[in-house]
């Protein structure tokens, strides 16, 4: 297992019952700062629309929210969905972001809408376009970034020469040939698709070649993680994932649902087998239950970079939950030196 793994945070300012989308923004800073002061190396947002339980849907608006209050951790998007936005504006914003935060801005790009097909129309009617064009959309995005774009007739001069790395994100093996060709840092959403994480892994380390941005391979796998003084607590909490996950495969999305006992009903749908596919790397558990589920999946992917997401309900027991994971990679580091 690689030594000295970055941990970081993939954040969707969900909303709970009871609560607005303003309370959630308040609640992603806080536990930015936490983040900040626990060791975690980056926070990013992801981009999702007409889901009332998440509010991050202007993400280069929440991503200078973010890097505002805080000081020194790399804020960036969990990812921008490139297929939904013009790479100029694209380039501006983050460029924009870049000279405000500088050294401290990460623009991961998407192809996915980020919501159902008839919200993607509405965003952009001719999105299924950008799709088939999106590594020549990744392409665009460098070329406004890059220090020699004085004679281009289009130019985003606020991003020229502003360091701001970007990461090619996927939930897929496509995305895998694209962040190897562009010698793209790669970031997997194995959170909810864990499916291909492997084979897109063998196709990203088989197919990479250096750039500019990037000599060697880099990767980023992100898992769920819920922990707790105990294995029944994580259960507990865990209630909330169960029913959030029941919501986005029957497509009806809803607040984020305080926790409840696990009944024999919730306990038989978490082992459903749909469920069991999409929360295969979903680590439940007391501290080292949590911390034995991340070591054997650290050996078995060798990624250089775990990424967290935690769907908790109440705020404490998230910040709770974050901080135990920081120990956890802390105590793996140790022993790994």
């Amino acid at each position: 297992m690689n030594s000295n793994i970055p941990y970081s945070i993939l954040e969707l300012a969900t909303v709970a019952k009871g609560e607005t989308p303003k309370e959630s923004f308040r609640k992603a800073l806080n536990l930015a700062q936490k983040a900040e002061e626990a060791g975690y190396h980056r926070f990013w947002l992801a981009e999702h629309h007409n889901m009332k339980s998440i509010a991050s849907s202007a993400t280069s608006v929440l991503i200078g929210h973010i890097a505002g209050g805080t000081q020194k951790i790399r804020v960036g998007s969990g990812g921008v969905m490139l297929p939904n936005h013009s790479p100029l504006i694209v380039a501006e914003q983050f460029g924009t972001l870049g000279n405000l935060y500088p050294n401290r801005i990460d623009l991961g790009l998407g192809r996915a809408p980020g919501t159902d097909q008839t919200t993607a129309h509405a965003i952009r009617s001719d999105r299924m376009q950008s799709v088939y064009r999106f590594p020549d959309e990744v392409n665009q995005i460098q070329q406004y970034f890059a220090k020699n774009n004085e004679g281009a007739r289009v130019r985003a001069t606020v991003a020229e020469g502003v360091d701001v790395p970007l990461y090619i994100l996927g939930s897929s093996t496509d995305s895998a040939h694209v962040a190897a060709k562009n010698g793209l840092p790669y970031a997997f959403a194995s959170h909810f698709a864990p499916a291909q994480l492997m084979e897109a892994l063998n196709i990203y380390y088989n197919e990479f070649q250096p750039s500019e941005q990037l000599q060697e391979p880099y990767t980023i796998a992100c898992v769920n993680v819920i922990a707790a003084d105990t294995n029944e607590e994580a259960e507990k909490v865990s209630t909330s994932l169960i029913k959030m996950m029941l919501g986005v495969m029957t497509n009806n999305i809803d607040y984020m649902q305080p926790p409840t006992e696990m009944t024999a009903d919730l306990k038989e749908l978490a082992m459903n087998p749909a469920f069991q596919r999409m929360l295969k790397y979903a680590f439940i558990g007391d501290k080292e239950h949590v911390k034995n589920k991340t070591e054997e999946f650290l050996k078995a992917t060798q990624v250089n970079e775990l990424m967290v997401v935690s769907h908790i309900y109440d705020h404490s027991d998230r910040i709770k939950s974050y901080l135990m994971f920081a120990d956890i990679m802390k105590e793996l580091e140790s022993v790994n030196v």
